[in-house]
């Protein structure tokens, strides 16, 4: 299969500068009279599109939104026609929510609109500020590339990569394309497909149905856990052989969740772990090459959703970079004396 990058969707970019921030939302409205019997976060959620139900659900609960002037619970059903107000800090344009992060960082840019940016990560790449890296990072890169991005949760970004995974992330530029695209992870319609290289001949292909959770005692790792356990979350990992090799076996995944480690944590559990992970593999494959590349062999290839303002469906395809490409290039053609290989 021609893992070169497909040609890009038309631009829907209309130019000139973004806009100015708008309010969250309006400081007062009356319930519309046919919302009658409704759970308030429901009327509220197909009153404002732009914001998840859980956004709203957060606002009623801290008291941002009122209703008749009295905080209520998510749950409250409604009669029609009472007035709802919020609070200045949502009547108001936001204001910027990082100050002097932005930092000219070069980006891969395979696709951009005036809703949505997709971006090819480098391995080595943190996406997001953290515990060692507060600096240096994919949203400091965005952050310089698309200022108004400030004004969002998270700079736009909606899902990860792992610092040394690398491949395709989308990232949102609006408020709106924002919730759109956390729904369509959420409804699991984003299709994310990774290309991991596994130690070992993986005979099959296979689903990978195992829940997974914090380590029980390396809290810095994940693991598979047994269901229900305390932060358990279902995970399932489907994959395909796409090419052997003596020691390794080249799979192409399709998560079907979106679990932080997932594919590297899932491939392990199956004795099966990815070439150059350091945490969740092992140091002797029994070829050098393997053992010797510098990170774990996993990229994020090809990328599918529904555009957030448009509706269409749209892909996006990534050509594996060098360090990956060169490795598949030297197992196809595999050295003699392997060790356990007889002479």
């Amino acid at each position: 299969m021609n893992l070169a990058s497909q040609k890009s969707p038309p631009d829907y970019s209309p130019g000139g500068n973004p806009p100015s921030p708008a309010p969250l939302l309006p400081p007062a409205i009356e319930i519309p009279r046919e919302f009658a019997g409704m759970r308030v976060d429901a009327a509220l959620a197909k009153l404002f599109l732009q914001h998840s139900r859980g956004r709203l659900q957060d606002w009623l609960k801290a008291g941002l939104i009122r209703i008749d002037g009295r905080q209520v619970e998510a749950k409250y059903r409604l009669l029609g026609g009472e007035r709802m107000t919020c609070a200045e800090q949502l009547a108001v344009p936001p204001t910027p929510s990082f100050s002097d992060a932005a930092e000219a960082i070069a980006l891969a840019i395979v696709y951009e609109d005036a809703a949505l940016l997709v971006i090819d990560k480098p391995a080595g790449l943190v996406v997001h500020p953290g515990n060692g890296n507060p600096s240096g990072t994919l949203l400091n890169a965005l952050l310089h590339h698309a200022p108004q991005l400030a004004e969002l949760p998270r700079a736009g970004i909606v899902h990860r990569l792992d610092k040394d995974t690398s491949g395709l992330l989308v990232v949102a530029k609006t408020l709106t394309a924002q919730t759109d695209l956390v729904r369509q992870l959420q409804a699991r319609t984003v299709r994310r497909h990774y290309l991991a290289l596994a130690l070992g001949q993986v005979e099959r292909d296979g689903v990978i149905d195992a829940p997974l959770g914090r380590h029980p005692t390396q809290r810095t790792k994940m693991a598979v856990v047994r269901s229900g356990a305390g932060g358990s979350k279902e995970a399932r990992t489907h994959y395909q052989v796409r090419e052997r090799f003596a020691r390794a076996t080249l799979l192409e995944c399709r998560l079907e969740t979106g679990r932080t480690h997932q594919i590297r944590v899932h491939l392990a559990s199956i004795k099966h772990p990815l070439a150059g992970d350091k945490t969740y593999g092992k140091t002797c494959s029994g070829d050098p090459r393997l053992d010797a590349f510098p990170r774990q062999a996993l990229h994020a290839w090809r990328l599918a959703l529904a555009h957030p303002v448009l509706g269409e469906e749209m892909q996006w395809e990534s050509s594996l970079p060098q360090d990956f490409a060169a490795l598949l290039a030297e197992l196809r053609q595999p050295p003699q004396g392997l060790l356990g290989d007889r002479a």
